[in-house]
């Protein structure tokens, strides 16, 4: 039995602590929360152990879920592996690229299994293209939120930009070339708005726009390659892919175009979106490496790589605003 504890029992831990409950081969241990009002409530409905310390709570189990605000990540995350724990971590993986670089270091001396919470990774929309080839020369992204002041103590880059900066970077292999970026605080102290453009070695480029004050939800991935159209919709969960016919296509909608080179079939295909529950998935995943002894799905290194990429367009944003 897999004994886990949880640090941060807030709108996203409940969360946690309900999928935690529901995992088999796992044993809530219990939770860390600094609000006593709210550590009574969850105490009381998941007839859990509040921990005062979080180090007691690190002593005695065996696997440390981290739901925590992001500027309290490196101190728990470094007491848990350096007490040989494995640990699972909020997006994003820090506060800053220094403490990022140790955390790397840290879990690969400890020998410990690590994952950050890139919970789009497990989005059911996205998960049903696990089968078809993606290979995006140009990408176009949309994160649009309503205003909610829960998640400002970091800037809409690590809040919201920093998932589809993860997607993009697991779907293109190749390294960033070149980074431009703009980004406006609006309602907080730091970038409520911002449009980035990321261009990669081999030629692919990625337009990415994320705003938190947007009067209405977006979050759409549009994906062009030399082959297919794929669009991406994290929010209703739908998938479609359209390309040109070809003899394989089964049970696809199709129609006839003209183009200069003659009349082409094109295919209209939704893959079967699976019905997945994502934060459940995730945290599944950790317990089935751990259990296992494989690769956690998304890495520290995953985590870092998306950081420090996120840290790169806040810096190109701080000197735009600052010229």
């Amino acid at each position: 039995m897999l004994k886990v504890g949880v640090i941060g029992a807030g709108h996203l831990g409940k969360f946690h602590l309900n999928n935690w409950s529901e995992i088999e081969g796992v044993q809530l241990v219990g939770f860390c929360d600094t609000d006593d009002a709210n550590a009574k409530l969850v105490s009381e409905k998941y007839n859990l152990r509040r921990y005062a310390e979080a180090e007691q709570l690190i002593d005695d189990c065996d696997a440390l879920d981290i739901v925590a605000p992001t500027s309290f990540h490196f101190e728990l995350c470094e007491a848990a592996i350096k007490k040989g724990k494995h640990v699972f971590v909020e997006k994003p993986l820090a506060n800053t690229m220094e403490e990022a670089r140790i955390l790397v270091k840290l879990a690969k001396e400890a020998n410990i299994k690590f994952q950050v919470g890139h919970v789009e990774r497990f989005n059911p929309a996205f998960l049903a293209l696990q089968e078809y080839k993606l290979q995006p020369m140009f990408i176009e992204v949309h994160r649009l939120a309503q205003f909610n002041p829960r998640g400002t103590d970091v800037s809409v880059i690590l809040d919201l930009m920093i998932h589809d900066i993860d997607i993009i970077l697991s779907l293109v292999k190749s390294n960033v070339n070149y980074i431009s970026a703009n980004g406006v605080s609006v309602m907080s102290d730091t970038p409520d708005i911002a449009n980035v453009r990321i261009e990669f070695d081999n030629g692919c480029v990625a337009n990415l726009t994320s705003s938190r004050i947007s009067m209405k939800k977006m979050r759409k991935m549009r994906l062009f390659q030399k082959d297919a159209y794929i669009g991406i919709d994290f929010l209703e969960k739908k998938t479609e892919i359209i390309k040109l016919n070809t003899p394989e296509d089964k049970n696809v909608f199709t129609f006839d175009i003209e183009t200069n080179s003659g009349k082409k079939t094109i295919a209209i295909t939704n893959p079967n979106v699976p019905e997945v529950n994502a934060i459940k998935m995730e945290l599944e995943e950790f317990r089935n490496a751990i259990v296992n002894n494989t690769n956690t799905p998304v890495s520290v290194v995953d985590g870092f790589r998306a950081m420090d990429v996120a840290h790169q367009i806040l810096e190109k944003i701080s000197k735009a605003n600052h010229n």
